[in-house]
């Protein structure tokens, strides 16, 4: 079962994030609040091949929630369950499409939505070359920083030479960036992109008996605030 999210088609991890802002409009008090996101649990614990990357991107989510809490209890009549109920809500919206975006693949996700849905093949394959290029965004700042310590230019203790080192570096990346994206517009219209009006699709578009069966458990995900409400 821990291969289901992995291996599912990535039309249903993002109607399955969607689905989230459904299942947080119902959420009004703590008890909602708490059998939705009990109930997430027990779904990421059946499903996910790895708790790491959730507990990272719940934790990320927990930071905003935790300054909504505040910032309702401060401006908000000091109201505790109100402070608490908001940022629960913020939780439930946001933890399942954050979650599940990590396992959403740029190329299966550009098959899908120009073979099932039928958009257009040009912004479809311009969007999935942006997506593979912003996935190693990482990558390449890890590169320009071990290029900056080889040589010597690397920070030190000292807060100010870190600070000056992240921006050498968020610069770096920023001409990084513009330099592949005119070589990947350049290699795009040598193969046609610009003037082609049909295209071919290399791989297929497949919806399997366990996507199916995510979207209906999705769907009921979503129903659960609003039955225990």
């Amino acid at each position: 079962m821990r291969r289901i999210v992995p291996d599912a088609n990535p039309l249903v991890l993002l109607a399955v994030g969607t689905l989230a802002i459904v299942a947080s409009l119902a959420v009004d008090d703590l008890r909602t609040a708490a059998v939705a996101l009990g109930a997430y649990a027990v779904a990421g614990a059946l499903l996910l091949p790895s708790a790491r990357s959730a507990i990272a991107r719940f934790a990320a989510i927990a930071v905003a929630s935790v300054s909504l809490v505040w910032s309702t209890w401060w401006l908000g009549g000091r109201d505790v369950e109100v402070a608490l109920t908001a940022g629960l809500r913020i939780i439930v919206l946001a933890l399942p499409g954050a979650v599940l975006a990590a396992y959403v693949d740029p190329s299966r996700l550009a098959d899908q939505l120009g073979q099932r849905l039928r958009l257009p093949a040009r912004p479809v394959v311009a969007f999935a070359a942006a997506m593979q290029r912003f996935g190693a965004l990482k990558e390449t700042w890890g590169q320009l920083d071990r290029t900056r310590r080889a040589r010597g230019f690397g920070p030190t203790r000292n807060p100010v030479s870190r600070l000056r080192h992240a921006v050498s570096l968020a610069f770096a990346l920023l001409v990084s960036a513009l330099r592949d994206a005119a070589r990947m517009s350049v290699a795009m219209d040598a193969r046609g992109f610009a003037d082609a009006r049909t295209r071919t699709w290399a791989e297929p578009a497949p919806w399997s008996r366990a996507d199916s069966a995510l979207l209906l458990l999705g769907v009921l995900l979503a129903l659960v605030p609003w039955l225990v409400r």
